[in-house]
C-alpha cells in the first residue's frame, strides 16, 4: 500500500510541473522574514531488493521510499534562532528529525553554539543526505548498509558473530536482547545527534571547525541515551583553493547498552565498550564536473564472553568515490564506486571477516524540470562475499526518483 502511495505521489508531482506557477520555488517567509518554512520531498520507485543491500535503520529500502521533510526556522533576534524539522518516511508517522536552538554570542564573529537534536558533526556525506543534494538515488555504504552489530545484543563467541554475516537487516544474539532486530551502519545518515555542538568559521571560509558532545554513537544516534556515557566528535574542514574542500573527522563514544554490560558481568560498564571512528574526505569541482572521495574507519570494542574470543576491536573500512558531470545546464550524469570491508576473526573452523564485504557500483542521471524539481534514474550492481548463501550475493537494481524542494 505504501509503495503504491509513493507511485501515486510521483505521478501527481510530475503532473504538477505543467503548472509551474503553483509550485513554490523558495522557502516561505512569514512575520517579516523572522519565520521561514521549507520542504524537501522525494519519492523513489525501485526494484525489490532480495539481498537487503539498500535497507536502512528505519527498515526501509533507500530505493523504495517516499520521504517528506518540512523545516522551519524562527529568528528570535540577532543572537538566537530556533530550527526544527519533521520527517515522515513511507507515511510511517512523523519523526522529529531536528530541533535545536542556535546561539550566536557575537554577531561580528563566525561562531555559534547549537543545542538539541543537532546536525551531524562527523563526515562529509552526512551534510548532504537530502535527495536534492545526492546526485544518485542510493547512499554510500558507510552511511546506509546495515552491519551485523547491535548495541543491545552481542555475540558470545567469534563463531556466533561470523555466522551472522550479511544478516544485518534482521538478526539476534545470545547475549542481551533476545528479539530479532536490525544491525547498525558505520554512520547513520537517517538520524541526527542530540546534544551540544559548537562551530567556528564561515560556511565558505578557508577553515571551519566543529565539535560536539552528544548521546549515542555514529552508528546509533539517540535522543535518550541507553548507557552512562557521551560521544565526543569533531571535524576540521579546509578550503585551500577555489573548488577544493578537504575534511577530516573523528568520534568516540560508548556503543553497547547498560543492559548488555550487566548481562556480561556485574562489574562491567557500558563506557568500556566504545565505537571509535576516523574519516577523511575531499571534494573538487571545476566547470562542468565534480569529484568526491570519502573514507571511514570504524572500530567497535565489544565484551569478551567466551572462546573462541572476539579479536578486538572489530574494524570496518569504507571507501567511496563519486563523480558528476553536467552535460547541459539541466542534465547531468553521475557515478559512485563504493566498498566496505571488515577485519578478520579466527573461529573454530576458519578465519573470515566478521561481516561480509560489499562492493557497489551505481550509475545514473538527473534532469531538472525546474530549478527545484528534478527527476533521477540510477542502476546499481551490488556484490557481497558472504560465507553463507542464505542471501543473494549479487543484485542488479534500478530506481527512479522525483525530488521537489523549496
Amino acid at each position: 500500500m505504501r509503495f503504491r502511495t509513493a507511485a501515486l505521489f510521483v505521478v501527481c508531482l510530475a503532473g504538477a510541473s505543467t503548472a509551474r506557477a503553483q509550485l513554490p520555488s523558495e522557502p516561505v517567509a512569514l512575520a517579516g522574514g523572522r519565520v521561514a518554512i521549507g520542504a524537501d520531498v522525494s519519492a523513489s520507485i525501485g526494484g525489490n531488493d532480495p539481498g537487503f543491500f539498500n535497507y536502512t535503520d528505519y527498515d526501509h529500502s533507500a530505493l523504495r521510499t517516499l520521504r517528506i521533510d518540512v523545516t522551519g526556522a524562527v529568528r528570535a533576534g540577532a543572537h538566537v534562532s530556533v530550527l526544527a524539522e519533521v520527517r515522515t518516511e513511507n507515511i510511517d508517522g512523523l519523526v522529529p528529525y531536528a530541533l535545536f536552538v542556535r546561539i550566536r554570542p557575537w554577531t561580528a564573529r563566525n561562531f555559534d553554539i547549537q543545542a538539541g537534536r543537532v546536525p551531524p558533526t562527523f563526515g562529509a556525506f552526512a551534510r548532504r543526505t537530502y535527495a536534492s543534494d545526492n546526485p544518485l538515488i542510493g547512499y554510500p555504504l558507510a552511511y546506509q548498509y546495515l552491519t551485523s552489530l547491535r548495541p543491545d545484543a552481542v555475540p558470545a563467541t567469534a563463531d556466533e558473530l561470523v555466522s551472522k554475516q550479511a544478516l544485518g537487516w534482521r538478526l539476534r544474539y545470545s547475549v542481551g536482547d533476545q528479539s530479532f532486530d536490525r544491525g547498525v551502519p558505520l554512520v547513520s545518515a537517517f538520524r541526527w545527534d542530540t546534544g551540544v555542538q559548537a562551530h567556528a568559521g564561515a560556511p565558505n571560509g578557508p577553515v571551519n571547525v566543529t565539535a560536539s558532545v552528544t548521546t549515542g554513537t555514529l552508528s546509533n544516534p539517540l535522543f535518550s541515551d541507553d548507557n552512562s556515557g557521551r560521544q565526543v566528535a569533531g571535524r576540521v574542514e579546509l578550503r585551500p583553493v577555489t573548488g577544493l574542500i578537504v575534511g577530516t573527522s573523528a568520534a568516540r563514544g560508548p556503543f553497547v547498552t547498560d543492559a548488555v554490560a550487566r548481562a556480561v558481568a556485574l562489574d562491567a560498564r557500558a563506557t568500556q565498550f566504545q565505537q571509535t571512528a576516523w574519516g577523511a574526505d575531499a571534494e573538487y569541482s571545476r566547470g562542468y564536473y565534480m569529484i568526491r572521495f570519502e573514507s571511514i574507519v570504524s572500530a567497535w570494542q565489544l565484551p569478551i564472553v567466551r572462546t573462541p574470543v572476539l579479536e578486538l576491536p572489530l574494524r570496518a573500512v569504507s571507501t567511496s568515490v563519486e563523480g558528476r558531470y553536467k552535460l547541459t545546464p539541466a542534465l547531468y550524469g553521475a557515478a559512485r564506486v563504493d566498498h566496505i570491508g571488515f577485519s578478520d576473526l579466527v573461529t573454530t573452523q576458519t578465519t573470515a571477516p566478521w561481516d561480509a564485504p560489499v562492493t557497489r557500483i551505481e550509475v545514473g542521471a538527473g534532469y531538472s524540470i525546474m530549478r527545484n524539481l528534478q527527476v533521477k534514474v540510477s542502476a546499481q550492481h551490488n556484490v557481497r562475499n558472504a560465507l553463507s548463501g542464505r542471501l543473494p550475493r549479487h543484485a542488479n537494481l534500478g530506481a527512479t526518483q522525483i525530488v521537489f524542494w523549496f
